[in-house]
């Protein structure tokens, strides 16, 4: 019997929008278009808002699992006037789900991929088994563990457009046999693919030309790769596994991957969307990997081979299907090794740019000066404490030994702490919009918390991730334009100054935050709503209460649509250009220009226009405005902790900017913060030194000029242009103020 099916009827659709006026952000409509506004060919048009927002509010309603068994009329009801109030949050723009939720939530493609409503993902990588998985190797038993699973995991989640964090610290690394065999690899294609010219340059054989010179089959492993995710996935692993005895058992130790059926660059890719890159990215991928692995012939791989392979993975993807491939290595802290081989410029250049390195710590670490040195060269490595986030949630809620006890990681963006297969699973409300749009802010982040619920009941593709979600039922609920809210309901922000201490283990003088006591508690009680909201639905589904609720994601193309500040983030300047990047032919540029924008060829990549949007951010004028290029680092910190404290029972991800000249307080506020702060990261202030630099501060007077150059509504100009593309979307944008998430 077909599950009951929760709809949102045009009626009440057309009610709302004549009564809500969404807050867009100065440049949040021409964000939204080109990000997640998905093709309606029906219409021969991108979605419109109410559109994209009645997809997502169904696509996730319908996740809850009493409307699979003839669920009564008041589960029904219940779930419609949910589905309602929902609709009213996104669609004012009070809250939002995360991107990728936005993007893909009541597409076919989530009924086919349940991973895909979830942006990141961790994986351990040392040997594990496959399990009752979409994918499995036909040479080896499911249950049976391999070298090459947590890089086929990887890699199937990078394609699908998540982010993957890995680890290889020693633990893991150590668990990695002892490289068996050297592999002979050769990939072939057929002269009649549209790929063969280009194929051959980077290393492909002519298909019949191997076959008149190789009659004797006997060590040969031969795979022809069909043109699907699986098949790359497959391929990989088979070229891993050769190279171990235990998943080699008939040692022979020559490969031929057969590229020919892969589908040819520029062709369409249906479900996720996006064009192939071809086989090329591929076929130098299987090499470079087979060139790391032969390298170790009877030695073991290093955290450095392991961190290498799930970058060339990462180079691969991002050459393909997925424009931006998120990768976290995190390794040990004692490793010199990994801690440098970004060092290698030649490597960096190549393959090593594909993750931020981060190294695990614990709340004894206290050698600081190397790390702080690596931040102050390349803004690497990032820390993450794993002792804090197995035993804490709150840190006001005091040490929970074991609480969180399974975690080894953490997403690229360090929000969430998560265990092995683990994914994190997120929904931002911006209290600054919904207090203005009239929402109780306890009845938003409940629904918040609801929405992430049922989130853990998509299908799954891989038993490892089933098995751990079913356990933690984690969500992630999040806020966003965090200062705005505060400084606009307090003042002031939150940090109001520092008192001198003494650290009650080192003795050392630090200066310790003074907190704003109306700031803590309208964090705390907006927490504890989120915890009664998912106890209680919990209850009503028979299920695990989550096993930790809230968090502070670092947002990006997210907050642009609200026009809120970055997470917990500081506006990068009172007043600024921000430039977007945008494909030459995408029609909407007739429209910016028609309205005043300022664009320009862009200097950094050909048949791209940069467009120019001038921003003002909330309360720029207050005398307690604070922005990156202002805020000192003692108080980024401070206000992180500030969060992880009374707010985040998962993490805070927090990018700290540095001005030169506090580049000597990074070691000694790392480790004030050791007993507070799960995860940050750290870079440079720039201001806007770089030609077409994403963000370029500017004068009040710079702004209002450029203000009135503006001379129409890009959103009504562009309707009655009625040019609308398939395929289009932003050059160069994340989900995530670092950088470092896929953009969808």
């Amino acid at each position: 019997m077909p599950a009951t099916r929760i709809t949102l009827d045009s009626t009440f659709i057309d009610q709302v929008k004549h009564e809500i006026k969404p807050h867009w952000g100065e440049l949040g409509w021409v964000t939204y278009k080109r990000t997640y506004a998905r093709w309606l060919p029906e219409k021969n048009r991108t979605e419109n808002w109410d559109e994209t927002v009645k997809r997502v509010i169904e696509g996730n309603i319908n996740l809850d699992p009493r409307l699979q068994d003839l669920p009564s009329q008041d589960v029904i009801d219940e779930l419609t006037n949910e589905a309602q109030k929902l609709f009213r949050l996104v669609y004012s723009l009070s809250a939002t789900p995360s991107g990728r939720n936005l993007w893909i939530s009541g597409t076919d493609y989530q009924k086919r991929n349940g991973d895909s409503l979830n942006n990141c993902w961790f994986m351990a990588i040392r040997p594990q088994a496959y399990g009752d998985s979409h994918i499995v190797p036909p040479y080896i038993d499911k249950r049976k563990e391999a070298v090459s699973m947590p890089f086929s995991f990887l890699f199937d989640q990078l394609m699908k457009g998540g982010g993957v964090g890995f680890s290889v610290v020693d633990d893991n690394i150590n668990q990695i046999p002892q490289v068996d065999h050297q592999v002979d690899l050769s990939v072939v294609i057929d002269k009649n693919s549209k790929s063969y010219d280009a194929s051959l340059k980077v290393g492909a054989i002519d298909k019949a030309e191997w076959e008149k010179n190789n009659s004797d089959l006997d060590n040969v492993i031969y795979y022809r790769i069909p043109d699907t995710r699986e098949g790359w996935v497959l391929a990989n692993a088979r070229l891993i596994d050769l190279h171990f005895n235990d998943t080699n058992p008939d040692q022979k130790t020559k490969l031929v991957l057969d590229i020919s059926d892969i589908r040819p660059y520029g062709a369409k890719i249906h479900g996720f969307g996006g064009t192939a890159s071809g086989p090329m990215p591929l076929v130098e991928m299987f090499f470079d990997i087979n060139n790391v692995i032969n390298e170790r012939v009877g030695q073991r791989l290093t955290a450095v081979d392991a961190t290498d392979i799930c970058n060339l993975i990462g180079k691969t993807v991002v050459a393909g299907n997925v424009r931006r491939s998120a990768e976290l290595a995190l390794g040990s802290s004692d490793n010199q090794d990994f801690i440098k081989m970004k060092q290698d410029k030649e490597k960096l250049y190549h393959h090593r740019w594909a993750s931020n390195n981060s190294v695990a710590i614990n709340s004894k670490f206290n050698n600081y000066g190397p790390i702080a040195d690596g931040i102050m060269h390349n803004g690497e490595p990032g820390i993450v404490n794993l002792d804090l986030s197995r035993n804490y949630g709150r840190i006001a809620d005091g040490y929970q030994a074991g609480i969180d006890d399974d975690v080894e990681g953490t997403n690229p963006c360090g929000e969430i702490s998560l265990a092995n297969g683990e994914p994190c699973n997120l929904f931002e409300v911006f209290p600054y919009i919904a207090e203005q749009q009239g929402w109780d802010l306890k009845e938003a982040f409940s629904l918040a918390a609801r929405y992430t619920k049922r989130v853990t009941f998509s299908h799954y593709d891989w038993e490892v991730s089933r098995n751990i979600i079913q356990k933690n039922r984690r969500i992630g609920v999040s806020m966003s334009g965090i200062q705005d809210w505060l400084l606009n309901d307090l003042g002031h922000r939150v940090v109001t100054g520092f008192k001198d201490a003494t650290d009650k283990e080192t003795g050392a003088p630090i200066k310790k935050p003074i907190y704003d006591p109306q700031g803590i508690k309208m964090v705390d009680g907006l927490y504890h709503a989120v915890i009664a909201a998912d106890k209680a639905y919990s209850e009503e589904l028979g299920v695990n209460p989550s096993i930790k609720h809230t968090t502070v994601k670092p947002s990006g193309t997210v907050a642009k649509l609200a026009g809120v500040s970055e997470g917990m983030h500081f506006h990068y300047a009172g007043y600024l250009i921000q430039r977007i990047r945008f494909q030459a032919s995408d029609p909407l540029l007739p429209a910016l220009r028609k309205c005043g924008y300022h664009t320009e060829p862009d200097i950094y990549t050909k048949n791209t226009i940069c467009v120019e949007f001038p921003l003002r951010a909330a309360h720029a004028d207050s005398k307690n405005f604070a922005s990156a290029g202002t805020v000192s680092i003692a108080e980024q910190f401070a206000t992180q902790a500030f969060l992880q404290t009374y707010w985040s029972d998962n993490a805070v991800s927090c990018t700290v900017t540095f001005q030169a000249n506090e580049s000597n307080q990074i070691a000694p506020l790392l480790h004030q913060y050791r007993h507070t702060i799960k995860s940050t990261s750290l870079l440079p202030y720039y201001g806007g030194s770089l030609k077409q630099a994403p963000k370029e501060p500017i004068n009040k007077k710079t702004y209002e000029d450029r203000v009135a150059m503006i001379t129409g509504d890009v959103k009504e100009v562009f309707e009655n242009q009625n040019k609308d593309q398939k395929g289009l979307e932003l050059v160069d944008q994340s989900d995530c103020a670092s950088g470092a998430c896929p953009i969808k």
